[in-house]
Order: structure tokens, then sequence, then C-alpha cells
């Protein structure tokens, strides 16, 4: 466990001793979970990240240049990155090992600026799980799992947790405890599992998503840089500019191709089919009363701020924020005219 060696070390030097031995970048692996970090600066923030499901890595694959979910976008936001990749299909992060790796860890990162964390889904169980240990300031879950204690947890009855009770519930770090750690918590209310694990998470700041669903194919939201803007505003600011998100997300929902997508994604799943359709008939009906009710109130100058500033890098994109524009003010001539000359 490299690591831990050279940061017991590493804590106890001067500041400008400290940065003679960055970066420190390296790997290990922790029973069925592999850790890779990259430490650069103690007075830069320290951000850790656990693995969603969706992958089912072995050993073998662990090459040098293997990299953890969100290892590779944390080094581009220059912060200290420390990421825990989960190795096979069921795995939720229990392994002795990892659970002894982090334990020593946490005595080690008191020096560090601020410690945060992020997660998705089973990632965000994780971060959940070990928050209080490793003394977070900041946490961004995106419909993180509480956890798969059936007591405490009875109406998640997904196929994952009876899976997942070959593990134990009932020891160390198998439960939410954050600690002082505040942040955000991003789900679909219309999901009944994701909203009640989300009401366990009562001390951060609730966002709420309709139409996302439970890690629905991120690649069709990162079209419109949804995870990752939300997700590079956390690391580089330690909080979310709320006003683009809202923006963001009602671009979003005022999108009826948004919906379309999502449903043949998720073509297999009747239950996320049921749920995204549920949610695209209210928001069709709350898009048409809410033009309708406050169409003179609406302000669309955000839009045609972001459309202007991307038109010449993305124009396509730019005619796709204009068209909302042109849906919520349809009489407005700036929208018309930019319209045209972009088509």
């Amino acid at each position: 466990m490299k690591l831990l060696y050279w940061l017991d070390e590493w804590t106890s030097l001067p500041r400008d001793e400290q940065q003679k031995q960055t970066p420190f970048t390296g790997g290990d692996l922790l029973g069925d979970v592999y850790v890779k970090y990259h430490i650069i600066d103690a007075n830069k923030p320290l951000l850790f990240t656990f693995s969603p499901a969706g992958t089912n890595y072995q050993e073998h694959d662990l090459t040098d240049d293997f990299s953890p979910w969100a290892y590779k976008l944390a080094k581009k936001q220059d912060v200290n990155i420390i990421a825990f990749q989960h190795l096979g299909i069921s795995n939720w992060f229990r392994h002795r090992n990892l659970l002894f790796f982090i334990e020593q860890l946490a005595p080690l990162i008191g020096g560090f600026k601020e410690r945060l964390g992020y997660g998705l889904s089973r990632g965000g169980f994780a971060v959940g799980a070990f928050a209080n240990l490793l003394k977070l300031d900041k946490v961004l879950l995106f419909h993180p799992v509480s956890t798969k204690n059936i007591e405490k947890a009875p109406w998640d009855d997904r196929s994952s947790t009876e899976i997942a009770q070959k593990f134990d519930w009932t020891g160390d770090y198998h439960d939410l405890d954050l600690g002082h750690a505040k942040g955000y918590i991003i789900y679909d209310p219309t999901n009944r599992i994701d909203r009640a694990h989300a009401k366990r998470y009562g001390q951060l700041n609730h966002l709420r998503v309709f139409g996302m669903g439970h890690s629905v194919h991120a690649t069709y939201l990162n079209k419109f840089g949804f995870y990752k803007d939300v997700a590079v505003d956390f690391i580089r600011h330690q909080q979310i500019d709320i006003a683009q998100f809202r923006l963001q997300t009602k671009t979003l929902r005022f999108k009826e191709d948004y919906y379309r997508r999502l449903n043949k994604a998720n073509i297999k799943s009747a239950h996320r089919q049921a749920l995204l359709s549920k949610a695209h008939n209210i928001l069709i009906d709350e898009k048409a009363a809410h033009v309708q009710e406050h169409q003179a109130k609406i302000d669309i100058q955000p839009l045609l701020d972001v459309a202007l500033k991307h038109q010449d890098e993305h124009p396509n994109d730019a005619i796709q924020l204009l068209e909302v524009a042109q849906q919520l003010a349809p009489d407005d001539p700036l929208v018309e005219h930019k319209l045209k000359q972009l088509k």
C-alpha cells in the first residue's frame, strides 16, 4: 500500500519539501477494488470517487494506463484524486482489505485543504458510507443507494438488492454516515426507490431532475454536458451554480426528444420506460400550461446568452437552445433572426 507509506512521510514534511515530491501517482489492488491516486498539492482539494455499477472489470484489465471512473476528469480539474474502481459485477465495496485501507488512510489526509466525495448510484453509496470516516467536507451524489440493508430500506425491491445480500449489511460502513459533510444529491423524484433513498440524505441539498431515471445512459445526457458540467462545477468550486443547473435541467425538460431518446435507450426495461413516459407526459402538460400562463413573464435571456456564446463552435447546440427559446417566446424578433442566420 504505497500511498499509505508515502502519505505518512509526506504529511510530516514542510510545505516546500512536500512540493518537491509531487506529483505522486500510483495504484494498489485492495481485494476486489482497485485504487488509483494522483497527489499534487495539499493546498488543493482532495477528491474521492467510487465507481457506479455497469462494469465488469477484472484484475487482468488493470494495466498502467487503466483509469478508474472519474479519475481523468478529476486530473483535468487540477485537484488531488483518490479513485476507487470495483472489480466484477456484484461488488459493493465491502471487501475487508478496502475497509482496512480506508481506515488507515483517514488519519493521513487531514492536512488537505478540503476533502470532497463524488459518486453515482453504487458509488454514491460508498461516498455516503465512508464520508464520516474520511471527514469529507462536501459531496456530490447522483441517485445514490443509501444501503442494501433490507431492514432499513425494505422498499428497495430491485434485483440488485437480492444479489447484494451475500454481503454483510450490519457491519461497519454498511449505511450512510455523512458526518459533517454538506453538498448535493441529484435524483429523479418519479423513481419511487431513488426518492426513498434520497429522503435518507436529509442534510444535503436536494436537486430533482424529472425523467432522469436511475443510471439512465449517461452517454445521452452527456451530449448536453449534464453530468460532466455539474461534476466540473462541483470539483472546481466545491459548489454547484444552482441557477445554471436549473437552466440546464429546464432546457432538457422542454426537449421532447430528450424523453423519446431516453425511452429508446431503456427499451428493454418496462419499469424505466413507464417511468420516463409518465414523466414525459406530465411535462408536456406542464410545458403547455407554463407557456400559456407565464409566457409574458418568461425570461429567455439566459438561453440567448448561452446560445450566442457557443454559436461559432457549436452551432447545432445553439440552434437547439434558440428553438427552446422560440417555444417559450414565439414572437421574439431576436430569436427568429438568429435562427435564420444559423440555419
